[in-house]
C-alpha cells in the first residue's frame, strides 16, 4: 500500500455512502404493489455496524426515498439518513457543518453522476469497481468489488485497519451485533 494512500486512510474520521449501485447492486425490484425492494449485502451491514461501536461518523446520501432504507441503517446504529435528495452537494454542507466535519476527514463512496460533485470535495472519493466512467476518474481508490458485493466492506475494513480498530477476537461479543 502506497505511503500516501495509508496517509489518506488515517486521516478518515467520517463516511458517507451513496446506497443504490453502492450498498446495491442498483437494480430495483417492483412489486404488484408499486413497492420498490433491493437486496444488501449482509457483510457491508456487519462493517458498518461495527465501524459505528468504534466512534466513526458513518450516514447516507440517497436519491432514493424507501423508508425501508432508513429502517435497515437505523438498525445498524446509523442515524444521518438523508432520503430522496437530489442535491447530493447541499445536504453534505449541511452534514459538515453539523457535525463539524472536515472534508479531508470524509471518505465518500458514491457510483454515478449524481455523486460527482461531492466526491470532487471530499478527501478520499471512493467507488464500486461497475461505477461510470466519470466516476472512476475521480476516485482516488475503486473497489475490486461491484455494488452490492462487498464494497462497502472493503472501504470501512481497510480504514479500521489501517488505523488499528479492526476485528479483535478477544473484544468483540456477537451479542452485541445486529444482523
Amino acid at each position: 500500500m502506497a505511503n500516501s494512500y495509508l496517509f489518506l486512510l488515517n486521516q478518515i474520521k467520517t463516511f458517507i455512502f451513496d446506497v443504490d449501485g453502492v450498498m446495491t447492486d442498483g437494480k430495483i425490484i417492483i412489486t404488484a404493489s408499486g413497492d420498490q425492494q433491493r437486496i444488501m449485502n449482509i457483510k457491508d451491514g456487519f462493517a458498518l455496524q461495527f465501524a459505528v461501536k468504534q466512534g466513526y461518523k458513518i450516514a447516507i446520501i440517497s436519491g432514493g426515498k424507501s423508508e425501508a432504507i432508513r429502517d435497515r441503517f437505523t438498525k445498524l446504529g446509523i442515524h444521518d439518513v438523508y432520503l430522496g435528495v437530489a442535491d447530493k452537494i447541499e445536504t453534505y454542507k449541511e452534514l459538515c457543518l453539523t457535525y463539524n466535519i472536515k472534508d479531508e476527514e470524509v471518505l465518500y463512496m458514491g457510483d454515478d453522476i449524481p455523486d460527482y460533485e461531492v466526491m470532487t470535495v471530499v478527501g478520499l472519493p471512493a467507488c464500486p469497481k461497475n461505477s461510470t466512467e466519470e466516476i472512476k476518474k475521480i476516485s482516488t481508490y475503486i473497489s475490486p468489488y461491484n455494488g452490492g458485493d462487498g464494497c462497502v466492506r472493503d472501504v470501512l475494513e481497510q480504514v479500521l485497519k489501517a488505523q488499528n480498530k479492526w476485528f479483535d477476537p478477544s473484544k468483540i461479543n456477537d451479542k452485541d451485533f445486529t444482523w
